[in-house]
């Protein structure tokens, strides 16, 4: 048996292939338990825990990890560019004002609402914020699952949020909220999410690997091919939201393939150096430590599909 950690996050290939989008378990001749969790940094303590072989988890908290010796390595990418800056429309956001600087500053003395700490979008808040220097007078609230920032924002505890383009999406429909700066600008390249494994897993039981990375990028070609199709798919799985809503949350960054690029690599180590000066890990983490692309070359030896998008034919 395999146990494979998960978020709840719409554009992940785990939610299809729970969804029956594909037998994975026949394919890998194993059962698989999946197992949900609220952010990436309780992945992180599963993996220490021995509770799960494998995760989808953005790297931000997978290298504050590798810092405090978690043995986990990124085997394969997923997406690209899932982090989305979202507020009430009162406040300007992106063309109205090119700067991020200058839409953040628009926040001083109210906060804004994030996932998890150390989480992608913990991150790339305070990251930002930092270089801004707003640090001291824009607020920061930490929740562990979106739906809570929704209320959050609802009973005016924030006054906008950062995290996945499904809460852009579910803050558009439930507060009238709107996108203030596009993924794509916020940090390009951002690794969103990657599948990691326990070292251990992956010395022992790399076949079962390689064959669950094959039907991964299926999934995301799915998603890429066939997104009003994956929608319905999804949809029917998580009940709570039509198929509408899944489309959009697909479209606002529609960059998934199971491959890791440069630019992904180097969009991380650029997470390294933020991490280190935020204070998040206590030193440099190498490339080598994060990624071992032996694996997914094989498996996905030519052009990444990250810059392909989702089609418009269906």
């Amino acid at each position: 048996m395999i146990n494979i950690g998960y978020l709840s996050t719409f554009y992940h290939t785990s939610i299809l292939l729970i969804a029956g989008g594909r037998n994975a378990e026949e394919t890998l001749g194993t059962k698989i338990e999946w197992k949900l969790f609220g952010n990436g940094p309780d992945i992180i303590d599963a993996f220490k825990k021995g509770e799960i072989d494998m995760a989808y988890i953005g790297l931000p908290p997978a290298i504050i990890g590798l810092d405090k010796g978690t043995a986990i390595t990124c085997v394969a990418g997923g997406h690209m560019e899932g982090t989305v800056l979202c507020g009430e429309r009162r406040y300007k956001g992106f063309p109205a004002i090119q700067d991020l600087g200058g839409i953040l500053k628009q926040f001083i003395g109210h906060k804004i609402g994030v996932p998890g700490k150390g989480s992608i979008h913990d991150v790339i808040l305070k990251e930002h914020l930092n270089r801004f220097k707003l640090e001291k007078d824009v607020g920061v609230i930490n929740f562990q699952w979106a739906d809570e920032i929704i209320e959050a924002m609802h009973k005016e505890k924030v006054s906008a949020a950062l995290g996945t383009p499904a809460l852009a999406v579910a803050l558009s429909v439930y507060m009238d909220a709107k996108i203030l700066y596009p993924p794509s600008k916020l940090w390009p390249n951002n690794p969103s999410y990657g599948i990691l494994v326990h070292n251990d897993f992956l010395n022992k039981e790399k076949k079962i690997i390689a064959n669950f990375l094959i039907i991964h990028e299926e999934m995301s070609a799915f998603l890429r091919n066939k997104p009003v199709e994956a929608a319905e798919i999804i949809s029917d799985y998580i009940k709570l939201v039509d198929k509408e809503f899944v489309l959009k949350t697909l479209k606002i960054s529609p960059k998934y393939c199971a491959q890791i690029t440069d630019e992904y690599i180097s969009s991380t180590m650029e997470f390294v150096k933020a991490l280190k000066r935020l204070g998040y890990i206590s030193r440099d983490v190498a490339k080598e430590e994060i990624f071992d692309t032996s694996l997914i070359i094989k498996i996905h030896p030519l052009k990444d599909h990250y810059g392909d998008g989702i089609s418009t034919s269906e």
